[in-house]
């Protein structure tokens, strides 16, 4: 029987986390004012995926004048308008569109990707990011009705789409997926790679979780397939949106008494290895191990169990899986 524990180990403070905007949610049914605000308003724009960026990869806060002078540039499509929250009394907003000529802002980087500027963003800016780009993910994606297959409209400044023939409403879906560290009893951690991740990356099992299955019951399962550990004492760290779609990641820490059994699944898993703190800082340093990207849950939960020295001993290049 699997253990589920609150208490110890700390909560993790987690990068996409991080937010400081009041949603507002009272103010989406009010159009006047949401016109008022986007005229007054701060608006970043998301373009095919990416965003537009100052020289310095921070966030580029556009106005509604600026929004109508890209329209009547003929470089992006329509977009959808929608309402991020409030600020200090500011109201922000996302423009999101496609770009015509996407080519032509990749070439000269005024449009990047959240994953490339990730770590150097503001509690404000990472909560207007994540929120934007996951809306925009829906949005692009749900251009039709499930019900009839008729077109749908965004309403509510950006938070559902209508249908335009039955009038069904429509709302954003945040797909539930649990990550998990493993221990043993001399404090070692087992990580595994995926097949499709670059040459040495490793890091921590995850898997969504399925219908009608807790956080508890999807940790042990998923550890169990891909790892074919049991586990016992499982702890919450914590949770952070994670937009690339539309997932949210709930992390935790679990040990396992059987740490002889461990395998790959040789499917989704194809190596694990099992490391102790001087064992990973020697295959960062002799590059046989890739750690993943500085803002993931994974990586946050990796730094932490190694403690003091993961800023100095851990540093290793980024490791996104292909798109």
């Amino acid at each position: 029987m699997n253990q589920w524990t609150s208490g110890q180990p700390a909560r993790l403070e987690l990068p996409l986390a991080r937010a400081s905007v009041d949603r507002a949610g009272d103010i989406r049914l009010q159009p006047e004012e949401l016109n008022r605000l986007w005229d007054s308003g701060k608006i970043l724009h998301h373009a095919s995926g990416k965003f537009l960026v100052t020289d310095l990869a921070q966030i580029k806060f556009l106005s509604a004048a600026d929004i109508d002078g890209l329209k009547l540039s003929g470089s992006f499509e329509s977009g959808e308008k929608i309402f991020l929250g409030i600020e200090k009394g500011i109201g922000y907003f996302a423009w999101c569109s496609d770009a015509l000529n996407l080519l032509a802002h990749e070439e000269d980087q005024s449009y990047q990707s959240l994953r490339a500027i990730g770590d150097g963003l503001s509690d404000l800016e990472m909560g207007l990011a994540v929120h934007a780009q996951a809306l925009a993910n829906w949005h692009h994606a749900h251009q039709f009705c499930a019900r009839c297959g008729a077109r749908t409209t965004a309403g509510n400044g950006g938070t559902l789409r209508k249908c335009d023939q039955d009038a069904s409403e429509h709302y954003p879906r945040t797909d539930p997926a649990i990550i998990v560290l493993i221990k043993d009893k001399d404090d070692r951690v087992l990580l595994g790679r995926q097949k499709v991740w670059p040459e040495h990356r490793f890091s921590c099992f995850a898997g969504f979780v399925e219908p009608g299955e807790s956080f508890e019951h999807c940790v042990a399962r998923e550890v169990g397939e891909e790892a074919g550990v049991d586990v016992a004492d499982v702890y919450y760290l914590g949770s952070q949106p994670w937009p690339f779609p539309a997932s949210i990641m709930i992390a935790f820490e679990a040990r396992t008494n059987n740490p002889q059994a461990a395998r790959p699944d040789g499917q989704e898993i194809e190596q694990i290895r099992w490391f102790s703190r001087e064992e990973m800082k020697q295959a960062v340093l002799d590059k046989s191990l890739l750690l993943p990207p500085v803002m993931s849950v994974a990586r946050k939960m990796i730094e932490a169990w190694y403690g003091n020295g993961a800023n100095v001993d851990l540093v290793s290049g980024q490791s996104w899986r292909p798109e």
